[in-house]
């Protein structure tokens, strides 16, 4: 069973930065699709970043240069976040991909396992 559970939201004033942090268990990590999403209240799901197995990355526009996936021994998926501002406020989940054929995609429904979200709050 898979199960991912995201830790490390909260609020913090704009320009701050912030480290969420995913715990990965019951996933193969090989040929995987993780990534960070995010649903502001009002707001459809969007993707923020991406990773797989090789190390490629892909960002969103709105977070590049700000944000940063990783991934530490495979188990504990990171989204370092800096030069936070208000409208990166949302709910933030960690996701999987049962399959690595979409690549590197932010497409929410590419995504079939999902955390239950850490809430993140910029403050101006």
């Amino acid at each position: 069973q898979v199960q991912l559970v995201e830790s490390g939201g909260g609020s913090v004033q704009a320009g701050g930065s912030r480290r969420l942090s995913c715990v990965v268990s019951g996933y193969t990590t090989r040929n995987h699709i993780m990534g960070w999403f995010r649903q502001a209240p009002g707001k459809e799901r969007e993707g923020v970043a991406t990773r797989n197995s090789g190390g490629s990355t892909r960002y969103a526009d709105s977070v590049k240069g700000r944000f940063t996936i990783s991934l530490d021994n495979a188990r504990i998926l990171y989204l370092q976040m800096n030069s936070l501002k208000p409208e990166d406020t949302a709910m933030y989940y960690c996701a999987a991909s049962s399959s690595d054929t979409w690549g590197l995609t932010l497409t929410p429904t590419r995504y079939n396992y999902w955390g239950q979200g850490t809430q993140v709050t910029v403050s101006s």
